[in-house]
């Protein structure tokens, strides 16, 4: 995919996960690698109403190249493509189940979505929980640098999630995968659940990867 196009896909992608509510107003933002550099949605800007044009691109030395001002937030993105190398997209949102998830107490910080169905498992796997930090803090970077590579996906504390993987599509669908799990996880309330046995999730791994 040439520039143009990624700044395209970019565009209608994100147009598309505000206007189904998986982010609203101007929050959220999303990245995706180019063979010199990153894209990354400007900060301030609205997921809705992004011009292609305009989306930031960085090297990968993180210096503004052309755009609008990048996100505040770009070190969560950068977390991820320097301690996964098959990363090629993140997506932020403040999608609300899986915010609400990352506000709980007494959840598992290394497997805090817990294995409701075999497509969170599939698409996005265990996710962790980091400490609060505040928005623009750039210690979120280092929290997730932190976590070595072992996840591809995060609850940031108080704030939503962050999900990486090897390409923008598969990246939103993960993203919203993870999001409707947690819609299914808050619904459930203080019903019994059948999560999925370690056998079971150990069987998904093994065919799917």
């Amino acid at each position: 995919m040439n520039e143009n196009k990624a700044r395209d896909h970019l565009a209608r992608l994100s147009r598309s996960l505000f206007e189904r509510g998986y982010s609203v107003g101007s929050a959220g933002n999303i990245s995706l690698r180019l063979d010199d550099g990153y894209l990354i949605t400007p900060t301030n800007s609205c997921l809705g109403f992004l011009e292609p044009d305009r989306i930031s691109k960085l090297d990968f030395d993180g210096k503004h190249v052309s755009g609008d001002k990048p996100s505040k937030e770009i070190f969560l993105h950068t977390a991820f493509y320097d301690t996964r190398s098959n990363v090629g997209a993140v997506v932020h949102l403040h999608s609300t189940y899986a915010t609400l998830i990352s506000c709980m107490k007494d959840i598992d910080p290394e497997d805090c979505i817990r294995p409701l169905t075999p497509y969170v498992v599939m698409r996005v796997g265990k996710v962790a929980r980091v400490p609060y930090f505040r928005p623009g803090d750039e210690r979120g970077g280092d929290l997730i640098r932190a976590l070595g590579g072992k996840f591809a996906a995060v609850l940031l504390a108080n704030h939503g999630p962050v999900v990486s993987g090897k390409d923008i599509i598969s990246t939103v669908y993960a993203a919203e995968e993870l999001e409707e799990t947690a819609k299914l996880l808050v619904s459930l309330g203080n019903t019994p659940v059948n999560y999925l046995t370690d056998d079971e999730v150990a069987d998904l791994h093994r065919v799917f990867g």
